[in-house]
Formats: structure tokens, C-alpha cells, sequence
């Protein structure tokens, strides 16, 4: 009998498993699972066998997150950081700070700052100017669909009263038509262009810096939703393709390649090469990002109905598609036809609507490939469409976190939703319970990449720092049980990873393993997010102890 490597005992081991979701023992052999069990795993135990006492804690899949900006946001990390506080003087601080530290930086870049700090969600480039007045800053808000730019930044760009908005854009005005200082979605080109672009070297740090991030919260893959030229940032895939030949990639990674939304199908064939030339050891880049619409925040989520204004009454916008949906149908179907896998962002109900039209085009002139195409976001689902997910095979790639009562959800969204559409906000269990397959991410750097806090949010639909005087719970019918949270942010994202042989604990399966502190289903929900991840394994390896 081949002893084993590495043996987890005394339990619980939750599996993800329909056939058996709880086991005490696990048994690893080389970089697969030999055995779950109970007290007969111990048999593998050999002379040189690993013992891992699972007493007080739980053993559960590696987590995978469906849709992350990992090279974005471990760049992110080495710059201006704006996240973890609301505060509008601890933004300036922070700024001045960070530009007195780099006084050879031509161009002050960063961001994460919020929406719900300023007036209407808009800074002013006077704030911006108050700190860094000398040279051009850029500093992208917390969604990434925005950014705020000082006055020297605009006029590098060359922005004034007569430059008008983008197609896929707007630029926030001043009472004279000069801009205020933020720009949003495609508009951010308009400076983000000129900002250095970054080095190869750099973007693998951020990869490597963000992997070693993921890692500390047990995430043992990922699919990066965005690779490619957008924003003016700079395309991420060399660092993905550096660190899968020399080794340094130790998670499972899938690729999004961007569709540029400037373009039609003539770049379907620059994709397949791309596909071929990209994909390597553990790095796969089999999928194609589609951004269908904006967000809700800033009126550019593509609604079937007009968003109202500040006094409840109906305007004449209704959002943003950024890809003819006509024309989306066509290029769907010929990419599912050439096995790629499509990964839409769809916020708003009509865009919802239109990446699962094009689903329908691709069905209908391919018949059903099994691409695993799924729709991030799904801010607002009418109820019209719930069903047509497990109808089409569209997998459901929730982001958990966003569904909460927070100052953005309260004071920038569902007043300009209004009372019905707003209840068709994030509708998990609606979704679940229309046969729709669940999977989970975080879009980080835009919100935290921690697993545990975004089961928290699906399992309590509360925020885990919510005051705990506000007891409010966002749309309590689309709460999800812990099981099925969990299974979303493992077997759900490692299916639409691709990834048949991860997500549960079973025999012959990845040795993509992860120990918490505690066991999760033993505790009250509320606690869930007080959890940490001690141990993380990918393939049997331990690439993070607590």
C-alpha cells in the first residue's frame, strides 16, 4: 500500500461533495487526493507522512474566484492606496503622503477611494489640486469605472468645455462646461493614456504580490477577468505567461482576453492566436471578457427602464450597451462555435438580458458546446430572465459582497432604481432556485478578495462591518445556505474554470486544500467572516501558513 505524503485526521473535512459532504480524514499522494474518510485513512500514515491535526478547524476545497484583476490590483498595492477608509481628509493625508514619498514619480497614480464620501459621488479636481498641485494625479474610485484627476491632468489630456463625451463615457462638468474632475467609464482614457505605463517587471511583481494575497485567504485559483489594453492600462498577460514558465505561478489561473468593444469580428481571429500563444502550464487563456454595460452608481448599467432622478421621476437615460446587441449575438455564437469560453459583465437587467440573448443566437446556430459561458455581476435580473439561466447552461458569477446595505447601495443606487427594480437587486436564491449553476468572485481590487467575507455577505446579505445597531437585512429571500455559499466560491468557480478535477474533496481530485481556524458550520452565520484561512495547499504543496 503507497503511504501517503500528507494526512489531514480528526476532522471536519467539509468535501463539497452530494455523496458524501463530510468526512474526519483526507489523504493526499503526490498532488492528488488518495483517500476521504474516516479512522481507515490512517492506514496511509507512513514514516514520512505529514500529520495535519484538524481539531477545532475545518478542512474544505481550495477557493477559486470567478472573476478578480489580480496583476491590476497587486500593482495597485504599490501605489496610492485610498481602500479601508470612506474619510475624506484621511484620502488627502494619504495622498499628500504617498506624493512627498515619491517626489521623482512624474505622475501620482492609485486609487480605491468611494463613491459615498463625496456629494453625488464626485470629488472636484480643486480637492485633488489642494495636495498635489504640482504634478498630474490620476487616482481610479473603488468600482474602477471612474477616476479623479487633478487640474493638471486635464489639461495634459487637453480637457476643456468643448471636448466632448465618448461614446462609451462622460466627463463630469463644472456650471461652465469645464470638467470637474472625474471622469467615468471610457472617458478615463482620456488621461489614463498619458500615465506611464508600467514595466514587465513590474506587472510580475504585482502578479506575484497579489498571488501571495489570494493565497493568504486559501484561493488557490482564479479566473483574471481582463486581459488585454482597456483604460489605458496596460495589457497584464506577460506577467501571466513569465511566472507559468519559470514556475513562479503556483495557482490554477484562466484568462479573459478583453473584447474590444471599438471593434467587431475581425478581432476573433487575433483571439484564437492569442488563445494558443498565451496558454501555457498552469495558465490558460480559453476565455473572452464581453463588457456589455457600466454600473448602476453612475447611471451607465444598462437598465430596461429609465433611472429615475433625485425627486423620483423618470429620466431619459437608461444606461449604457457597450456592444450592439444585435451585433453581440453574431460575434457570440461564432466564438462559442471556436470553443472559447464567453465571460460577460452584465449589471444591469437589459444588459442581463442581452449577454443571454446572444447565449440563445449561440445555442441556437451551435447547439450546446458546454463553454460554460456565465454572466459577473448580475446586479439587477428581471424577473423575466431568472429561468432562462439553466434554460441557456449561464452560469451565474455572483460578486456576494455587493449585496449588502451600505452607503452606495442606500444612497446612490436604490433611489434612482426605485422601490421594484431595486428588489431585483443580486437575486442569489431567486437564481439557485431557477436551476441556475452558482459561481463566485470578488472583482478585487474593487472589493476585498477574502472568500470568507463574501459567504458571509450571500449567507446574511448583511456587511460583516455593518454597525450592529443597524440590524437591516438587503432582500432577506436571497439569502443562501453556508453549504451551497461555499460550494459556489469552490465547485461553481472551478467548473467555470474548467477545472473538473477541483472545487470538492474526492479521490483523485487536485490536492487544492484548505484549513481554517474553525469550523464555520458549527458557529452562528453571523460569525462566519471572524474565520481565517491557517493553511493553503495547491497540488498538495503548502504555499501559505498562517
Amino acid at each position: 500500500m503507497t503511504k501517503a505524503d500528507l494526512v489531514f485526521t480528526r476532522g471536519p473535512v467539509f468535501t463539497v461533495d452530494p455523496a458524501r459532504t463530510r468526512a474526519t480524514s483526507l489523504a493526499v499522494v503526490g498532488d492528488r487526493i488518495a483517500a476521504v474518510g474516516h479512522d481507515e485513512v490512517r492506514e496511509l500514515i507512513g514514516p514520512r507522512t505529514e500529520v495535519v491535526d484538524l481539531t477545532g478547524k475545518l478542512l474544505v476545497p481550495g477557493f477559486q474566484d470567478a472573476h478578480v484583476h489580480a496583476v491590476y490590483g497587486g500593482t495597485e498595492l504599490a501605489e496610492c492606496d485610498l481602500t479601508g477608509t470612506v474619510g475624506v481628509p484621511e484620502y488627502l493625508t494619504r495622498i499628500r503622503a504617498y506624493a512627498d514619498a515619491h517626489p521623482d514619480h512624474a505622475w501620482i497614480t492609485g486609487g480605491g477611494w468611494s463613491m459615498e464620501s463625496f456629494d453625488g459621488g464626485l470629488p472636484t479636481r480643486q480637492l485633488l489640486d489642494s495636495v498635489v498641485p504640482d504634478r498630474p494625479a490620476f487616482l481610479v474610485n473603488r468600482d474602477h469605472h471612474g477616476a479623479w484627476a487633478n487640474t493638471r491632468a486635464l489639461e495634459l489630456a487637453g480637457i476643456t468645455a468643448a471636448t466632448p463625451d465618448p461614446a462609451d463615457g462622460r466627463i463630469e462638468r463644472e456650471p461652465d462646461g469645464g470638467p470637474s474632475g472625474v471622469l467615468q467609464e471610457g472617458a478615463t482614457a482620456l488621461v489614463s493614456r498619458l500615465v506611464p505605463a508600467g514595466t514587465p517587471a513590474g506587472r510580475l511583481a504585482g502578479l506575484l504580490r497579489a498571488q501571495e494575497l489570494l493565497h493568504s485567504l486559501g484561493i488557490t485559483g482564479w479566473q483574471d477577468a481582463l486581459l488585454g489594453v482597456f483604460g489605458g492600462k496596460p495589457d497584464p498577460s506577460d506577467a501571466y505567461v513569465t511566472a507559468a514558465r519559470d514556475g513562479s505561478l503556483t495557482a490554477r489561473v484562466t484568462g479573459a482576453l478583453w473584447w474590444d468593444r471599438d471593434r467587431g469580428a475581425e478581432q476573433i481571429g487575433e483571439l484564437v492566436a492569442l488563445r494558443e500563444k498565451l496558454s501555457h502550464g498552469r495558465f490558460r487563456a480559453g476565455s473572452v471578457k464581453i463588457m456589455q454595460d457600466g454600473i448602476a452608481e453612475n447611471f451607465t448599467a444598462a437598465m430596461t427602464a429609465p433611472y429615475l432622478d433625485g425627486c423620483g421621476c423618470a429620466t431619459a437615460n437608461t444606461g449604457l450597451s457597450f456592444v450592439d446587441p444585435v451585433a453581440l449575438r453574431g460575434y457570440v455564437a461564432e466564438l462559442d462555435a471556436l470553443g472559447f469560453q464567453i465571460h460577460f459583465h452584465a449589471l444591469g437587467d437589459r444588459a442581463v438580458r442581452e449577454a443571454l440573448d446572444a447565449l440563445e443566437a449561440a445555442v441556437a446556430a451551435n447547439g450546446r458546446r458546454g463553454n460554460r459561458h456565465h454572466l459577473a455581476h448580475l446586479q439587477v435580473v428581471h424577473p423575466d430572465d431568472l429561468a432562462r439561466f439553466a434554460r441557456l447552461g449561464a452560469i451565474a458569477n455572483i460578486q456576494p459582497l455587493w449585496a449588502a446595505h451600505e452607503p452606495q447601495m442606500d444612497a446612490l443606487t436604490i433611489p434612482f432604481l426605485g422601490p421594484e427594480r431595486a428588489a431585483w437587486q443580486y437575486p442569489f436564491g431567486d437564481l439557485l432556485r431557477a436551476g441556475a449553476t452558482l459561481a463566485a468572485g470578488s472583482d478585487w481590487p474593487v472589493s476585498s478578495p477574502d472568500p470568507l467575507a463574501g459567504i458571509h455577505v450571500a449567507v446574511n446579505r448583511r456587511d460583516p462591518e455593518a454597525d450592529p445597531a443597524d440590524d437591516r437585512v438587503f432582500l432577506p429571500e436571497q439569502r443562501l445556505d453556508l453549504a451551497t455559499a461555499l460550494a459556489a466560491y469552490t465547485a461553481g468557480s472551478a467548473h467555470v474554470n474548467g477545472l473538473d478535477d477541483a472545487g470538492s474533496l474526492r479521490p483523485g481530485h487536485l490536492a487544492d486544500l484548505v484549513v481554517l481556524d474553525r469550523d464555520v458550520f458549527a458557529a452562528p452565520p453571523q460569525e462566519i467572516a471572524e474565520a481565517r484561512v491557517e493553511r493553503t495547499y495547491v497540488g498538495g504543496r503548502l504555499v501559505h501558513c498562517a
